[in-house]
């Protein structure tokens, strides 16, 4: 596949994110949305849901991780790209790493707390991470959150 058609696919994809992050907005979580997709198809979609579930875990990559866990019968996810709208956390990239997904693509970086500042060894070796995918609608709508909340 060309540079070309993996950045289609890659918008595409974002834009499943995208709609998650909105739902999570909806609910007043924190907007960040993740999706798991499994040779070319999705097989899981989640959103934060730390508030609606007092869990300070429930980080929508972490919901993702354990729902394609559960439906590929398997704690490994070698087959698998996660597609998330906000750069993961140190405990989202340690799960990540773990779980051997050796593709993220995310959307719009987190300088605050994204793992490339706490835990930048965190995903597994092989894994190759691409950003900056519809970034600008990411951020936007982490900003358009926040600013709702002040």
């Amino acid at each position: 596949m060309n540079t070309e058609e993996q950045q289609k696919r890659d918008e595409q994809y974002m834009l499943r994110a995208l709609d998650e992050a909105r739902q999570a907005f909806q609910k007043g979580e924190i907007p960040i949305g993740a999706v798991i997709v499994c040779h070319d198809r999705i097989i899981s979609r989640a959103h934060n849901l730390t508030e609606t579930l007092c869990d300070v875990t429930a980080h929508a990559e972490m919901q993702a991780i354990t729902s394609a866990s559960a439906l590929l019968g398997g704690k490994y996810l070698t087959d698998c790209t996660l597609y998330v709208t906000v750069e993961p956390c140190s405990m989202c990239a340690g799960a990540l790493g773990w779980s051997q997904v050796p593709r993220i693509v995310y959307g719009t970086a987190d300088p605050k707390r994204g793992y490339h500042l706490y835990a930048p060894r965190s995903l597994h070796p092989r894994c190759s991470v691409t950003s900056g995918i519809m970034e600008e609608e990411c951020r936007q709508l982490m900003l358009d959150f926040f600013r709702k909340l002040r």
